[in-house]
């Protein structure tokens, strides 16, 4: 007696085991895995909330996924990253494509091996070209145009748009757009990622033409030294800043009235998403029939309270 309850015990827990099995995601079953390569390191806040989405988006389908990228702004060595992801074979592919020109053979290449491709954040116009699937992202020029009338309605006349990663499409495409819905005399500063030169450049820069009166930063990471810039020379409140996405600091210094306000692209979508949707393309075939707008949104004083909570813990 005690031996058959033993058997029928078992049997039920394999059955059960059959069944959680089958419900799982089918690159889980297959030891598959999803891989996601972009231009932005991890350590980068901006990119960092990217990645907090990635790992939640993982958590939530229950997928393995593995977040890659070039420890700086270096297309070749991301293209080699795609290569290696490629053959690895895995269950579905994340890119960015800051650059399509360069990253365009290596992404074809995991299309043409039949691995599902989803890409974001940058290559919007592209991204279909080269054979994703859709792209969860903000279409740059737009943005770029609605922050640069926003500005022009502020009363803006000379504007700084302050570019702090030359060679990245995205940026070139921002700094367009602002100049366009801007309507009046633009200057374009290329620098580095290093906080100590921004924040000198455009000192040196304010220093040098006193007609700006706007500031157009690309980035968190060009938007904060260029607020410390505009402090350093007397001019808060004179001189308008704003920035494309979003940081703890940016926030507060919006809440504060030392900037008008920031273009939100909530990059923790641009993460979360494309593995939901990579693990529902394996599971069951599903997948959105287009692009996904994830901006832009813009953040003034009045909502930048509201979301210095959420971007000091990486969601926003």
């Amino acid at each position: 007696m005690t031996s058959l309850v033993t058997r029928l015990a078992a049997a039920a827990a394999l059955t059960t085991t059959l069944a959680l099995s089958t419900a799982l995601p089918a690159m889980a079953q297959q030891g598959g895995r999803i891989i996601v390569v972009s231009h932005g390191q991890a350590n980068d806040p901006f990119w960092s909330v990217v990645k907090n989405g990635v790992t939640a988006a993982g958590q939530d389908m229950k997928v393995q996924v593995d977040y890659r990228a070039p420890e700086t702004f270096d297309m070749v060595a991301m293209s080699q990253l795609i290569d290696a992801a490629v053959n690895q074979k895995p269950a579905g592919l994340i890119v960015s494509i800051p650059d399509s020109s360069a990253l365009g053979p290596a992404i074809q290449k995991a299309v043409a091996a039949g691995i599902p491709v989803v890409s974001m954040n940058a290559g919007s116009d592209v991204s279909k070209k080269l054979g994703a699937l859709l792209h969860v992202g903000q279409d740059e020029i737009d943005a770029g145009r609605i922050a640069g009338a926003k500005l022009k309605e502020m009363g803006g006349k000379a504007g700084l748009c302050v570019n702090h990663e030359v060679g990245n499409v995205s940026l070139d495409l921002r700094c367009k757009g602002f100049t366009e819905g801007f309507g009046g005399k633009v200057t374009v500063l290329p620098v580095s990622s290093d906080p100590t030169e921004i924040r000198a450049k455009v000192k040196a820069a304010l220093t040098t033409d006193t007609a700006i009166d706007t500031i157009m930063a690309l980035g968190p990471l060009s938007g904060e030294p260029a607020i410390a810039a505009v402090k350093e020379v007397g001019k808060t409140g004179a001189v308008r800043i704003a920035s494309f996405d979003l940081s703890a600091n940016l926030l507060k210094s919006i809440a504060a009235g030392e900037a008008a306000f920031a273009i939100d692209q909530q990059q923790y979508l641009q993460g979360y998403l494309p593995v939901v949707f990579l693990a529902l393309n394996a599971k069951y075939g599903l997948i959105p029939g287009g692009n996904v707008p994830s901006g832009p949104n813009l953040v003034t004083k009045e909502k930048a309270a509201q979301v210095v909570d959420l971007s000091s813990k990486g969601i926003r």
